[in-house]
């Protein structure tokens, strides 16, 4: 017994993060470091691709108000307020039932909140970054049992069971 588990450590140990989270159903997606030391991510919105903060801070996935339009997004009116990034209480809309893919794993039923972004990409752009679609939050990290390799600049999803 005591043979057969040191002999699977010792596999373990040799094997790569990639390899291992690959055995275990996991996609890899790359991320860009930016000039402001975010990471940055592609993402598809309802079939549409985009350019996103991944952000383990931000609770839910946003998405900039003047990108309803280009991502096909039906919202209404939300009690929700949002805050971050030197900005509070603002006003949002929420954006339900929506599709993202991420590298090869998707989400089919994507709640979005949707807010005025201009705070956030004046923010990179002072900073010789490129403005972005939105952020990639906490709620999409969880529900793919994200794992974020800093050294590689990737991001690990578990692929979802089909239902």
């Amino acid at each position: 017994m005591r043979t057969k588990i040191a002999l699977s450590l010792q596999l373990l140990l040799k094997m790569t993060l990639k390899k291992y989270l690959k055995s275990k159903d996991y996609t890899r997606t790359p991320l860009r470091l930016t000039a402001t030391n975010h990471f940055e991510i592609s993402a598809k919105i309802n079939g549409i691709t985009g350019r996103f903060i991944l952000d383990t801070g931000a609770s839910n996935t946003c998405i900039d108000t003047d990108k309803l339009t280009y991502f096909d997004l039906k919202s209404e009116a939300s009690d929700i307020k949002a805050a971050g990034a030197g900005a509070i209480d603002m006003e949002t809309l929420i954006s339900t039932k929506n599709k993202i893919a991420i590298g090869d794993w998707t989400y089919k039923k994507l709640s979005i909140v949707v807010f005025d972004l201009t705070h956030v990409n004046t923010a990179l752009i002072n900073h010789n970054a490129l403005p972005v679609d939105g952020i990639i939050g906490a709620d999409i990290l969880k529900k793919g049992k994200a794992i974020i390799d800093y050294d590689k600049k990737c991001l690990f999803l578990k692929k979802r069971k089909k239902s």
